[in-house]
C-alpha cells in the first residue's frame, strides 16, 4: 500500500514488511484484551523498541536510527489499518522526542532518548488542562524558581500515556503575567514527590490508550530539567505542532481506507433480499463516494508528507491536512459504519470500534476549529 508520489525504498518497503508483521504477530491478537485492560503491556513498547519501530529519527548518537520521517508514516499506517488504536507510539516517538532533539541540552538528550527509543522510558506530552485546550497560552499550572530547581504545582488533564509514562514533557507558566511569552517546557519524572496520576479515563474510543489526569503538588525539579530556555516553551510548541497534527492526518487516511476495505468485505458476503450487499446500487454508489474521498484523502496526505520531508511543511497547510482529514475519516467511517447495518454497532466488528476512535481525531491536537481559525489568519494575510 505503499504511495505512488512518496520516495520510498526498498530499505523502506523492508522496514513496512517487518513492522506489518509484528502488528499481525503481536498487537493484533492481543489489542481487545488491552481494551479491556484500558492499556497495553509495558512489554510492547520494549518489544517496538528492540526491532527500531521507537523514535526512528533520532539520530544515531542518541540511540535512534537518524532516518527520514517515512519510517514514522510506516508505523503509523501500519497501525492504524488493523485498527490498533492503543499502542500510541507516535506520541512518544514523533511528538514528544523532536522536543528533546531540537531544543534538549547534550545531558538531556544522553540521558532520555536511547532510553526512549529501546521502549525501556515511555513518555507523555502534558499541555491540557481543566480550563486550558487548545489555548495553550492559558496554562494555569506555575513553575516557581527556588534556587537551583522549580517547584511546579497544577493540573493537566487528557494525559495519553498518563498510567505507563515514565517521563513528561509538561508546559508550565514561569511567568504568570507573561501571557505566551511565560510559558515554559520542563522534564519531569513520574516517581518524584509530589507527582500524582489520576484515574485512568473512561473515554468513548480508542479504549486500549491509557489517559489520565496529572496532578503536580509542589513537585520539586532541578533546573536542569528545563528544556530550552526560560519562556520560550510556547514557540517550541508551536514550531512542532505541523508535525503532530501531519501525524493526526496520517492516522485519519489509514484508519479511513481499512474502513472501506472492511466494509468491501462485508457487502460481498452479506445477503439481502437473496443477494449480496455489493449488487444494490446505493451501496455501490455509497462506497464509491466513500473511497473517492479517501483517495483524494491520500493525495492531499503525501503531498503534505512529502513537503515535510523537504521541511517545507507550514503550520496553514498542516492545520488543513489535520481538520479536512479528521472530518472526511468521521464522514467515511460513519458512511460505513451505516452499511454494516445493525452489526456496525456492534463492538467485535472492527467497524464500531474504528468509528469510537475516530470521534477525537477531530479535538486532539488542537480542534478543528481551531485549525479553520489558523488557516483563516494565513488566507486573510494575502489580501
Amino acid at each position: 500500500m505503499d504511495s505512488e508520489t512518496l520516495p520510498y525504498t526498498d530499505e523502506h518497503r523492508a522496514f513496512r514488511a517487518t513492522v506489518r508483521r509484528f502488528v499481525e504477530s503481536e498487537v493484533v491478537p492481543h489489542h481487545a484484551q488491552w481494551e479491556k485492560d484500558g492499556m497495553v503491556p509495558r512489554e510492547l513498547w520494549r518489544r517496538a523498541g528492540s526491532l527500531g519501530f521507537l523514535c526512528p529519527g533520532v539520530p544515531e548518537a542518541y540511540g535512534g536510527a537518524g532516518v527520514d520521517f517515512l519510517y514514522s508514516t510506516i508505523v503509523t499506517e501500519e497501525l492504524l489499518w488493523t485498527g490498533a488504536t492503543g499502542p500510541l507510539f507516535y506520541l512518544h516517538s514523533d511528538i514528544v522526542a523532536p522536543y528533546l532533539v531540537h531544543y534538549g541540552s547534550e545531558a538531556q538528550k544522553r540521558a532520555w532518548l536511547p532510553r526512549m527509543a529501546s521502549g525501556e522510558t515511555i513518555s507523555g506530552i502534558c499541555m491540557t488542562e481543566p480550563g486550558a485546550g487548545s489555548d495553550v497560552a492559558g496554562i494555569r499550572t506555575r513553575a516557581r524558581r527556588d534556587g537551583g530547581a522549580y517547584v511546579r504545582s497544577g493540573q493537566k488533564i487528557f494525559k495519553a500515556n498518563g498510567q505507563i509514562a515514565d517521563l513528561f514533557l509538561v508546559a508550565a507558566k514561569t511567568d504568570p503575567d507573561a501571557g505566551a511569552r511565560g510559558v515554559s517546557l520542563f522534564l519531569v519524572e513520574s516517581d518524584r514527590p509530589g507527582f500524582a496520576r489520576g484515574r485512568n479515563l473512561e473515554k468513548v474510543g480508542m479504549h486500549a490508550q491509557d489517559t489520565s489526569e496529572l496532578f503536580f503538588d509542589e513537585v520539586r525539579v532541578p533546573a536542569s530539567s528545563l528544556l530550552g530556555e526560560e519562556g520560550r516553551g510556547f514557540g517550541y510548541l508551536m514550531s512542532q505542532l505541523p508535525q503532530e497534527r501531519l501525524l493526526v492526518a496520517i492516522g485519519a487516511v489509514a484508519a479511513a481506507e481499512a474502513a472501506v476495505d472492511w466494509t468491501l468485505d462485508y457487502v460481498q458476503e452479506r445477503q439481502a433480499f437473496g443477494a449480496p450487499l455489493a449488487e444494490k446500487q446505493h451501496v455501490r454508489f455509497a462506497l464509491t463516494e466513500a473511497h473517492t474521498e479517501v483517495t483524494i484523502g491520500r493525495v492531499f496526505l503525501d503531498w503534505c508528507i512529502a513537503r515535510h520531508l523537504e521541511g517545507k511543511l507550514d503550520t496553514a497547510r498542516a492545520s488543513m491536512a489535520k481538520y479536512w482529514l479528521s472530518d472526511m475519516q468521521n464522514r467515511v467511517i460513519d458512511a460505513c459504519l451505516q452499511l454494516h447495518g445493525g452489526y456496525g454497532y456492534m463492538r467485535e466488528y472492527p467497524i464500531a470500534r474504528a468509528w469510537a476512535d475516530a470521534r477525537v481525531q477531530r479535538i486532539y491536537g488542537g480542534a478543528n476549529e481551531i485549525m479553520k481559525e489558523i488557516i483563516a489568519r494565513k488566507l486573510f494575510e494575502r489580501r
